[in-house]
This record gives C-alpha cells, sequence and structure tokens, in this order.
C-alpha cells in the first residue's frame, strides 16, 4: 500500500477508549508532513466493536502557529482548572 509505504515516523498515545496517532509522512515531493489521528474504540450490543476514526493533516507551513495556539489553549486551561483531572464519566 502506498500511504504505508511513505510513512518515516510515527507514535501513539493510548489514553481511555481513545488512541492518537502521530505519523509523519512524506509527499510526493519528499517533503514531510504530520497526520494526528483520533481511534476510538465502540462496543457493539452484541459484543463486537468498532473504531471510529478523526484525522488531521498538519504542513510545515502551518506548524509554528499551530504550536503556538495548542500552547495558549492548553497553558489557558491549566491556569484556569489546574492539571487534576475532572470527570463526569459521561463524556466520549
Amino acid at each position: 500500500m502506498y500511504e504505508r509505504e511513505q510513512e518515516i515516523l510515527s507514535k501513539a498515545l493510548r489514553a481511555g477508549r481513545r488512541t492518537y496517532f502521530f505519523d509523519v509522512k512524506a509527499t510526493k515531493a519528499e517533503d514531510y508532513y504530520l497526520t494526528i489521528t483520533e481511534s476510538k474504540k465502540f462496543t457493539n450490543e452484541d459484543g463486537s466493536f468498532h473504531f471510529k476514526k478523526h484525522k488531521i493533516y498538519l504542513y510545515k507551513e502551518d506548524f509554528n502557529a499551530f504550536k503556538s495556539i495548542l500552547e495558549e489553549m492548553t497553558s489557558f486551561i491549566f491556569d484556569k482548572k489546574g492539571e487534576e483531572i475532572i470527570s463526569d464519566h459521561n463524556t466520549e
């Protein structure tokens, strides 16, 4: 599969029912970009399961702005709510 062949580096972050995949891939021009995929596991009534996936693509020209906004937003959350996890157990 071509998409698998262009994968350069991969890391996974497991977080409960979710797994986040960070994949560096190559464009046709041999430049690199990043995909971030959220994969969430759902269990069906019959006991089988399926996954729902959401993916974003980040290109080098957007890295600095993305990192800056991510840092701003995560800092805001930690400043306002602290780093302690608050859960109502109803979130997806």
